[in-house]
């Protein structure tokens, strides 16, 4: 286990636009509500977009330590690290995927995790080559897996689930996001995304359906604005859906026995 931490989740999504940036930011903040020390590592090189949901201006940089280690950037009581505080967040990575390895490695071990119970590591979308590559080095705990009711997201979702599998690195469950659109005029629901994708996928892969969050501006808007809804709206009913999330996935890392797997792969 990478010094400084005791559990190590991963979040992942099959494919991008469901929210799993979202999702992992307002769930590393629901489990420091609970009273755990967490950490959140964006290991999304290509898109970083975690430093901004968390309110962290654009020229943010870590700490230094000894010309190799540097401490996490704290916001909002959690410790993050991302590669948005290396470079220029407006350039793109031109890199190929040995680069990308590298620099997530460095990103996680050069880091001086403070003491961590969870640290979340908000992956990026999809089962390729990067995040093979990426898995190699971690000991993971668990996944978590973030997809939409849509057909589409659920088909990529599995994936995302089998990946883990064939690795065996458990899955602590679905969260399915976008589930249900409210109106805020008239207060009409409608699932426009679909309905009953999450639990169908968590029944087929014998895991458990987290949670499962509307389709709302407000999410959309705290995020953005660098106050996620855990943040925002701590009494809200989307803070307490990622309170009880939190405390699931705890609750799976705890059963699973907490000291996952080192990823690797062969031929």
């Amino acid at each position: 286990m990478t010094e400084g931490i005791k559990h190590i989740v991963a979040v992942a999504s099959g494919k991008g636009g469901v929210g799993k940036s979202t999702v992992t930011a307002n769930l590393a903040l629901a489990m420091a509500a609970e009273g755990y020390r967490v950490g959140l590592l964006d290991a999304d090189i290509y898109g970083p977009s975690q430093a901004r949901m968390l309110g962290l201006p654009e020229n943010t940089r870590p700490e230094v330590v000894d010309e190799k280690n540097m401490k996490p950037v704290v916001a909002h009581g959690i410790q993050a690290m991302s590669m948005a505080f290396m470079v220029d967040i407006n350039q793109p990575m031109v890199w190929r995927g040995p680069m990308v390895s590298g620099a997530f490695q460095q990103l996680l071990n050069q880091t001086l995790w403070d003491d961590l119970d969870f640290l979340f590591i908000d992956m990026p979308p999809g089962t390729g080559d990067i995040q093979l590559t990426l898995a190699q080095k971690v000991s993971v705990d668990g996944a978590v897996i973030v997809t939409t009711p849509q057909d589409i997201a659920l088909l990529d979702a599995r994936k995302g689930i089998e990946m883990f599998r064939k690795v065996s690195v458990p899955v602590l469950g679905v969260v399915e996001n976008m589930s249900l659109h409210v109106c805020s005029q008239c207060g009409h629901s409608e699932p426009i995304f679909g309905s009953g994708g999450g639990e169908r996928i968590a029944e087929q892969y014998a895991t458990q359906l987290l949670g499962q969050l509307p389709l709302t501006l407000s999410i959309r808007e705290q995020a953005d604005g660098g106050q996620p809804s855990v943040i925002a709206e701590p009494d809200g009913e989307v803070a307490h859906t990622f309170r009880r999330i939190a405390r699931a996935v705890a609750s799976g890392v705890a059963e699973s026995g907490g000291a996952g797997p080192s990823i690797s792969f062969s031929d």
